[in-house]
């Protein structure tokens, strides 16, 4: 590894998202000499237009949805009206602050952060267009973390007004009485938890034939039970057709099968997913193999190039936040000679509607796709004595065990705090550690990771509340 005094390693990172400035700390901790290029806000998607705007926006929700049960705790209330201006300042607020923190973050690590448009002009030279002019930044190392942006389809009216991204619709300061969504992934069903805590009528469209198309069936199938009886409603296997102005807002014409639908709404939200972006054209003669719009690297982090390096959304598979600080922290040791490797087996996955879904490891359908045989361990929330506390009792745990040897290849969750919970099994899965040790490991009572413990037991046969 390099002496940490010597910073004659000259690092330049292009983008300054989770995985850029995650990356600019690292190699400024290990002693390197860091450039950071970034045209908009620090902290990138996650923090200003994504994870982080959105979670605030929810506990709004969260907070709605608590108050149409207390009758259940005898307390009588009613939400008299929303003022979302009032929720989108306190997200901006809460942004502000985290973005604040980063900054400090990196100048306190020594990190220079030039604000501007980078192109790479070789492995070794990146010109910045800022406010002032072009500035060429000579390097030792090149880390691209350019990361993502929301796809557009190439739908008819898809850029009429009352058309958004998501970036669009975190902004909103009134609340739409009608909006519909336009795809069921992780960032279509946040929104519609979100919008239909609101009060606005909520239509989701969905090319595929269920919501959530990656995650596990048995989850996906029950949580769309609960989100219809939420109020919210959806059309599976369908697809848009065009987007027109109505009279009172927009009409979108949806295909379902062999007839034809037509939705009138006030809004429309495009959630059909992300694209790679940031990337010169011309990328590929500097000798950086590209594939599918994402850069390819090794298990360094590195790309074919000695030398240049990526990290993030920009390398492809799973668009994760969490899983782009590791990308570069990984790319930033490797970049100063540390052998550093990312355990891909255990990267957690969440979405947060109510309840929220996460993931992590195999499902019980990819681990038999593999050949192994399973043994699936379960416990439904609604026997655990926390859970119904909270009057939170929908949803359950779903462990998935190798037969025969006990050992976790992964779990589902669908419930109360299901983002909090994974992490016990990510690190169960990542150590390769059995079922029992989760089934003998006391847990506080009353908790709702008991049921994680429950869920575990029950796969070798153990479940005490079952």
């Amino acid at each position: 590894m390099i002496d940490k005094k010597d910073q004659s390693i000259h690092i330049c990172i292009l983008g300054g998202g989770p995985a850029g400035y995650v990356a600019a700390i690292r190699a400024a901790q290990l002693g390197a000499k860091v450039t950071l290029v970034e045209d908009r806000e620090v902290g990138g998607t996650c923090l200003n237009r994504g994870c982080i705007p959105t979670k605030a926006l929810l506990k709004t929700a969260e907070v709605l949805s608590m108050i149409s049960k207390s009758k259940e705790l005898g307390i009588a209330s009613a939400v008299s009206s929303v003022d979302a201006s009032v929720g989108k300042a306190r997200k901006d607020r809460v942004v502000k602050s985290l973005r604040m923190g980063v900054e400090h973050l990196l100048a306190k690590n020594g990190v220079e952060v030039l604000r501007g448009k980078g192109w790479i002009e070789s492995p070794q030279r990146v010109t910045v267009k800022t406010s002032d002019g072009e500035v060429a930044v000579n390097c030792n190392r090149l880390i691209i973390t350019t990361g993502s942006e929301p796809l557009i389809p190439d739908i008819p009216g898809v850029m009429l007004d009352g058309v958004m991204s998501s970036d669009e619709a975190l902004e909103l300061t009134k609340v739409p009485e009608s909006i519909t969504i336009i795809g069921a992934g992780a960032i279509g069903m946040e929104f519609a938890t979100l919008f239909n805590s609101l009060g606005s009528k909520v239509n989701v469209v969905e090319f595929q034939e269920t919501i959530l198309p990656s995650e596990d069936k048995e989850i996906t199938a029950e949580l769309l039970k609960i989100m219809k009886r939420q109020g919210i409603k959806f059309l599976l296997a369908a697809k848009v057709k065009e987007i027109c102005k109505s009279e009172n807002g927009l009409e979108i014409l949806v295909k379902v099968g062999e007839k034809e639908v037509s939705l009138l709404t006030e809004r429309v939200l495009v959630a059909v997913g992300r694209k790679l972006g940031g990337l010169s054209p011309d990328i590929s003669a500097l000798g950086i193999e590209v594939k599918k719009g994402a850069i390819v690297v090794n298990e360094s982090m590195e790309t074919k190039v000695t030398g240049v390096y990526a990290a993030g959304d920009v390398i492809g598979g799973s668009l994760l936040a969490h899983l782009a600080f590791a990308e570069g922290r990984i790319a930033a040791e490797n970049a100063m000679g540390m052998p550093s490797r990312l355990n891909y087996r255990a990267v957690p996955a969440c979405v947060y509607t109510n309840p929220e879904v996460a993931s992590v490891g195999l499902s019980e359908d990819q681990a038999i796709a593999k050949g192994l045989t399973v043994k699936v361990g379960r416990f439904d929330f609604r026997n655990n004595g926390r859970a119904l506390c909270h009057g939170e009792r929908e949803g359950f745990v779903k462990v998935i065990t190798e037969e025969g040897t006990g050992v976790i290849l992964g779990a589902r969750i669908l419930g109360p705090h299901a983002s909090e919970l994974i992490s016990e099994i990510t690190l169960a899965v990542s150590l390769g550690v059995k079922a029992e040790v989760l089934a003998d490991m006391i847990h506080p009572h009353p908790a709702l990771a008991e049921a994680v413990m429950e869920a575990c037991g029950d796969a070798i046969g153990r479940a005490i509340h079952k």
